[in-house]
């Protein structure tokens, strides 16, 4: 039983501008951001759907190359696709990254190369993730569209993702108080010209301080920013995403609902039906009474598995009648 359907918590949220989509791996995350993507633009919203997955699928949904910049998505007006291009975003966060440590290294008079500083700096495997979360709210600053759909990663990595700006918080702040008692120190130990200096490291710090501030603004206002977890009925999706809303809340991060998919329509069972599609429709009807028990009042829809694969504009719109009636 759904109480408030997607389009009804939509019409509940009208500044609602960042919507976001995840969940498991393979659960159809890609198929309900291009869904709700569509039926935004539809609606007269200037609207750009972007992916932050790492292995984009947004060019194989829509059937047009999507990469590396916003491409008007065809036959659809006020919609435009971006898959981000990673490669880029993370060359030009190793330049910055060199760029700093070369500066800091030359200002404190350290006579070691900066090579293996930012080696060590961009080899960690939440470098990429963070070079992916600077160019997630680089589009969300330049505030181009009316509303914006992200297809996310599986859930563990968007929940990294989104979570950045909270721990890139606490992170620049810690680092503000210890540049500012290093270079209170260094003034009062040292009469070196140096001490009237710019100091690029701190200003850096404060912007980057400032940027961290207005993304996790933007991301926690309920008003404007949601996000929406799709999950089959299944154990292993329902587990997931149980667990990721609870850390989400964490965050606070609003959580707009949960869509269910690829629910086997019963109406089409007849004498015909093989036992295996039977006991799958069996072992559904089980885990949609976890699913209304568990999310209570958070199911937004229910959308039933197709006899093809979604893929181009004229299944998105059949999608969308079943994601937003």
């Amino acid at each position: 039983m759904i109480t408030k359907t997607t389009q009804q918590f939509l019409a509940e949220h009208p500044k609602m501008k960042y919507v976001f989509f995840g969940g498991k791996g393979g659960v159809g995350k890609t198929v309900m951001a291009g869904t709700a993507a569509l039926w935004l633009a539809q609606q007269g919203k200037r609207t750009l759907l972007a992916s932050t997955n790492p292995v984009h699928s947004l060019s194989s949904l829509l059937g047009q190359d999507v990469f590396g910049k916003p491409t008007p998505v065809m036959g659809v007006n006020n919609l435009w696709a971006h898959e981000i291009d990673t490669r880029e975003t993370i060359e030009k966060s190793k330049k910055e990254i060199r760029e700093k440590i070369e500066w800091f290294l030359k200002f404190a008079d350290i006579k070691t190369k900066a090579d293996e500083f930012v080696e060590s700096a961009t080899m960690n495997p939440a470098f990429e993730e963070s070079a992916m979360f600077e160019n997630m709210i680089d589009i969300m600053f330049e505030d181009k569209y009316e509303a914006y759909v992200f297809d996310t990663a599986p859930t563990a990595n968007a929940r990294r993702l989104l979570g950045m700006s909270s721990v890139y918080s606490l992170w620049v702040n810690k680092m503000v108080q210890s540049r500012e008692e290093a270079r209170s120190l260094r003034e009062l130990l040292s009469y070196s010209k140096k001490k009237q200096e710019k100091d690029p490291l701190m200003e850096y710090l404060l912007r980057f301080k400032d940027r961290m501030a207005h993304a996790k603004e933007l991301l926690t206002d309920a008003e404007k920013t949601a996000f929406f977890f799709v999950t089959l009925p299944e154990a292993l999706p329902i587990a997931v995403i149980t667990r990721f809303i609870n850390w989400f809340n964490e965050f606070g991060i609003p959580v707009g609902g949960v869509v269910v998919n690829m629910v086997i329509d019963k109406s089409t069972v007849n004498a015909t039906t093989p036992d295996f599609v039977r006991n799958r429709i069996a072992m559904q009807d089980e885990y949609m009474e976890v699913i209304h028990r568990t999310f209570g009042d958070s199911v937004r829809a229910i959308v039933p598995l197709y006899e093809t694969e979604v893929r181009g504009v004229t299944m998105l719109e059949r999608t969308a009648r079943d994601l937003f009636k």
